[in-house]
């Protein structure tokens, strides 16, 4: 028996053309997503830089200064400043929920796409499972309607559609295994934005001198 022609059992099977286009999605949301944790990557030094600044500019009563301390800054922090300055003259329970509102809306962001990588991680397997039972069948039809050929004939129908099988595992192992990766850095950045939430507030506190 020869070796399998993988150009030619790509053709004819369109599990693979949509395994294909799987791997492509997952390939694309783990590369949008990596440039963006790393565009907001966290750095508690110069946060407590940024605090010390936002704490001196508002004691002297000088928002506009507060607030050109974060400056354009993008990310889940600079944002979370940003809503604490404008909103500080509230009340702190007001602030409080107006800064876990913040927090919920920023884990939306940061979880952004992620469902994907998760979903394709599960269904992959099952789509090159499906492809496998399509090519078996094929292959049983293929003897019966030949009528010779014996178990040969089988047997090389049933290694290729085995391909189908392969291909969804390689399509859904990176995938899980870059979701757990990501949720790993969004549970992260949530604590993160948490022990932040909670330094605005003591700093902001401080500063209003209530």
């Amino acid at each position: 028996m020869g070796e399998i022609d993988l150009i030619q059992t790509f053709f004819g099977s369109f599990t693979l053309w949509i395994l294909l286009g799987c791997s492509l999605i997952s390939l694309t949301v783990a590369l949008e997503r990596w440039l963006y944790y790393r565009k907001i990557k966290f750095n508690p030094e110069k946060f407590m830089g940024i605090l010390e600044k936002m704490q001196s500019a508002l004691q002297k009563g000088n928002e506009e200064e507060a607030l050109s301390s974060v400056g354009s800054q993008p990310g889940p922090i600079p944002d979370l400043v940003r809503t604490a300055v404008v909103n500080r003259h509230r009340a702190k329970v007001e602030l409080d929920e107006l800064l876990t509102a913040a927090r919920m809306e920023q884990r939306l962001a940061l979880e952004k796409y992620l469902g994907i990588l998760g979903t394709l991680g599960n269904t992959a397997p099952f789509i090159g499972l499906f492809g496998t039972v399509v090519g078996i069948i094929k292959a049983f039809h293929d003897l019966a309607v030949s009528g010779s050929g014996g178990p040969a004939v089988v047997a090389a129908g049933i290694s290729e559609a085995l391909v189908a099988t392969a291909a969804g595992l390689l399509v859904a192992i990176p995938s899980v295994v870059v979701y757990n990766y990501f949720m790993k850095r969004v549970k992260e950045m949530a604590t993160i934005l948490e022990v932040s939430s909670i330094r605005l507030l003591v700093v902001l506190h401080s500063a209003n001198g209530k």
